[in-house]
């Protein structure tokens, strides 16, 4: 069974969090801290962004020379550290060192994050004395100020927890995330962080977590941008004692899957100016690829988002965008539909059916299927969100 309860990143048992203030940002938590009380198995994706940040490759670095091995995680929202050069690795490398030297453990043991404008330095007396009071500051109970403080543009924290009980025991799987701008991940997400108190070696760790970001955190978009810093880590401490087998390893996958759904449905219902969330749903295509390649392209065009966010079900550019995303499609035997109206099926129109599914997107959760006509078996959803005049109002005053 699984259950959703309180505690975010702090409810799987050994799992202590912290979010403060050290001026990174010119107001605000800007500094989150999560420390486990024994090493834990570690896993992490990561952007594919050629510019990956300096905090990226820190980690990378960190995960591979300690075996999949980590005490803590240190993130500092309001400066990427991305496109920062020698200075920037410092930086992130400083982060690490105060941070073991504070929790006693190994400087490869501790996972960096950094998310907020690229191509600022990070200030090294900053973080210093961030890490020290952050350390001070831990405590069973701070996954909320812990998910404040990795906020930039985001409306809100966004953090989760689900407790897990199967025959061999009971466990717990926590999770926080930010993003709202600059976000559609490809094999990573914008950032977002994991524990568990199940035990479970990190290369079936690394493995289910790769797995359970492909349909939740790789399926999101709001603007169509890959961040440098993208980043999903998760760890495992096993003070629960329940191992994870045969026996419960597709419940403990499900839950996984839970939390990694729930955290990335939040960043796009939390996308910079959105009011709706939509799902995109491809069917009949060739393959899963291809059915994902045209949801992307749907949920990536500002035609569609704003007629979305003006409320007009206009299907024909649905029908422009998928006839050019690159795959098979065939208009003579596609479905149109929005809601539960079909506006087009075999190239006939239902002109009287747009009232109803205007009437549709005036709520705030959309749907939108589209069928490709091919007579594949190919399927895909990706979550997008409406473009606003505030995503351009918050994007054109980002650094002013």
């Amino acid at each position: 069974m699984v259950e959703r309860i309180g505690g975010g990143i702090t409810a799987p048992a050994g799992f202590k969090a912290a979010g403060i203030e050290c001026g990174i940002k010119p107001a605000g938590r800007d500094l989150a801290l999560i420390v486990s009380t024994s090493p834990a198995q570690a896993a992490g994706i990561f952007t594919t962004n050629l510019a990956a940040a300096a905090p990226v490759v820190i980690t990378r670095d960190h995960l591979k020379r300690s075996r999949g091995i980590a005490a803590a995680i240190v993130i500092n929202s309001g400066c990427a550290n991305a496109c920062t050069g020698l200075p920037g690795l410092a930086a992130a490398r400083t982060m690490a060192t105060e941070t073991a030297a504070l929790v006693g453990c190994p400087e490869e043991q501790v996972l960096v994050s950094s998310t907020g404008v690229i191509g600022e330095q990070l200030d090294a007396t900053k973080l210093r004395e961030g890490i020290a009071l952050a350390t001070r500051a831990l405590d069973g109970g701070g996954h909320t100020a812990a998910a404040e403080a990795i906020m930039t543009t985001d409306p809100g924290p966004k953090d989760t927890a689900v407790r897990v009980v199967t025959q061999t025991g009971t466990f717990h799987i926590g999770g926080m995330a930010k993003g709202s701008g600059m976000i559609e991940p490809n094999m990573a997400t914008m950032l977002g962080f994991l524990t568990t108190d199940a035990r479970v070696e990190s290369r079936l760790l690394q493995r289910m977590l790769t797995e359970a970001a492909e349909t939740t955190f790789n399926a999101i978009t709001v603007d169509g941008e890959t961040s440098t810093n993208d980043m999903v880590l998760m760890l495992a401490g096993g003070q629960s004692g329940v191992d994870i087998d045969e026996s419960n390893y597709p419940m403990f996958v499900e839950a996984v899957h839970a939390v990694c759904h729930e955290l990335a449905l939040a960043v796009v219902r939390g996308g910079e100016g959105a009011t709706k969330l939509i799902a995109i749903t491809i069917t009949g295509a060739r393959s899963m690829d291809e059915a994902k390649q045209v949801a992307r392209a749907v949920a990536n065009s500002p035609l569609v988002k704003t007629a979305v966010h003006g409320g007009d079900p206009n299907w024909g550019r649905l029908v422009a965008v998928a006839g050019r995303a690159g795959v098979a499609f065939d208009l003579a035997r596609a479905i149109v539909c929005i809601g539960t109206e079909e506006l087009l099926r075999n190239e006939q129109i239902f002109s009287d059916r747009e009232p109803e599914a205007a009437e549709h997107l005036k709520g705030s959760e959309i749907a939108i299927a589209i069928d490709l006509g091919v007579g594949g078996t190919g399927r895909a959803t990706v979550w997008t969100c409406d473009f606003s005049a505030e995503y351009i109002r918050i994007n054109a005053d980002y650094r002013t």
